[in-house]
């Protein structure tokens, strides 16, 4: 992910390879052991050892040679550098909805690296742009990159960029926003927009890939294009996730922000909607309608909140959970917890004192379901209503992942703890919803 001219390479190996003016790629001469190798210097993978240097040699074939203090490195020549062109971008027609593309980073910006064999973050969102010309045909679209990352490198901080940027996108007149983003932690990002950007005029779309561009199975090209007309064209503006529905390339699903989790690792239908059915379907060039609960589509003044605390956490309940845990987080000055607790709530009763020191020191401790579909309900059980006696907060069908990304924006907003509390149980973008509805496992 970062542009290091001698990728892999570390310790006295790295000092040489500087000190001879090497760089991936360039041709060079290394002598060891009496012996003289001719080549081009190879890239090294990260999490190798820093003690040999790869070159690739006139045959074609690579060798490792072991460093030594005798080994002497020779530049001999610049060796043009491995890239990607950029196709010229192709001009949509006048007159077709503004769309917004940002590229955070992920497989659907990615492409495999024949040279080291793996999978980097490479492609810009204009890249995307040029290999799907189609776009063109159903909106007039702008695209730039605001991080190029792996989606577990995104935190808090990079939220506040991207809803800072798509406000600033939505204000300069877009129809919609597309952000291109890594899986495995899209439904935490998609829970902050939801949050960060309320009283939205338009959709604003997370859109990934579970397989890259240079497999024949890859799902980026349909992901993008259905993401892209739904956003210039869909009634609703909300925030929400668009992937496979199923495993053929028929249909894209949109689920709401605050709504979804990642179910599985790498099938293309891995996001599901959690209590909530999805919001649409991309299907036939169309879009059609699924959910009668959402926001629609209208002329209304954007709102940008999007401050985050790093003060509160997520814990998952587990048998024989050490309590300390918890401990640590409070006398750390921690101001919010989410406990993922059992079935409709339950946790040991060995952590009632860490919950009752927590409502005396003003923290707001919440509590969901380790289960991914259903709400708690913690006065079912006697251990569930002493939690509510030591001031825990049950947070209805709201799973783990969207209330921790809420409780680290309420915090951002207000540290007062019943403030924070008035906040975490009111409906703000549709993260309660009053039935839990039969979901049908999609795929």
């Amino acid at each position: 992910m970062t542009d290091d001219r001698l990728t892999g390479y570390r310790g006295k190996l790295r000092t040489a390879l500087e000190a001879a003016g090497v760089e991936i790629g360039d041709k060079l001469e290394v002598s060891v052991n009496s012996q003289q190798y001719k080549g081009s210097l190879m890239p090294r993978v990260e999490t190798y050892d820093e003690w040999h240097l790869i070159i690739k040699m006139v045959s074609g074939y690579n060798i490792g040679l072991a460093y030594s203090e005798d080994m002497n490195i020779k530049k001999t020549g610049t060796a043009p550098k491995p890239e990607f062109k950029q196709p010229p971008l192709p001009e949509a027609e006048k007159g077709l909805p503004k769309v917004s593309i940002i590229s955070t980073g992920g497989t659907i910006a990615s492409r495999v690296d024949y040279v080291t064999g793996g999978v980097i973050s490479a492609m810009s969102s204009r890249d995307l742009l040029a290999v799907v010309p189609e776009l063109v045909e159903v909106a007039d679209v702008d695209a730039d990159i605001l991080y190029s990352v792996f989606s577990e490198d995104i935190g808090m901080e990079h939220w506040a960029g991207m809803a800072k940027r798509a406000y600033d996108k939505i204000k300069a007149g877009a129809d919609g926003i597309i952000f291109t983003h890594g899986t495995d932690t899209m439904g935490y990002s998609s829970a902050a927009m939801s949050f960060a950007l309320q009283n939205l005029p338009c959709p604003v779309i997370f859109v990934g890939s579970q397989r890259s561009s240079d497999r024949p199975s890859s799902d980026n090209a349909t992901n993008l294009m259905g993401g892209v007309y739904t956003a210039a064209h869909a009634p609703f503006a909300e925030v929400c996730i668009g992937l496979h529905e199923n495993t053929s390339d028929e249909s894209i699903s949109y689920i709401r922000g605050t709504k979804v989790r990642k179910c599985h690792t790498s099938t293309r239908y891995a996001f599901q909607p959690v209590n909530d059915f999805p919001l649409a379907r991309y299907k036939d060039g169309k879009v059609e309608m699924l959910n009668d609960r959402v926001r629609p589509r209208q002329d209304s003044e954007p709102r940008l909140l999007n401050k985050f605390s790093d003060k509160c956490a997520l814990v998952k309940f587990h048998p024989d959970y050490n309590p300390a845990v918890l401990d640590y987080f409070l006398n750390e000055d921690y101001r919010g917890l989410i406990i993922e607790a059992t079935g409709l709530g339950q946790v040991h009763q060995n952590l009632w004192p860490a919950v009752e020191r927590a409502r005396k020191d003003g923290v707001f401790v919440g509590v969901v379901s380790q289960c991914t579909w259903g709400k708690v309900n913690l006065n079912v059980y006697s251990h569930g209503r002493e939690l509510i006696d030591r001031g825990a907060v049950p947070l209805d069908d709201m799973h783990g992942e969207t209330a921790y990304v809420k409780l680290k924006w309420c915090l951002g907003q207000t540290e007062e703890l019943d403030d924070v509390k008035k906040l975490m149980l009111t409906n703000l973008v549709r993260e309660f919803n009053p039935r839990t509805p039969y979901l049908r496992r999609m795929g």
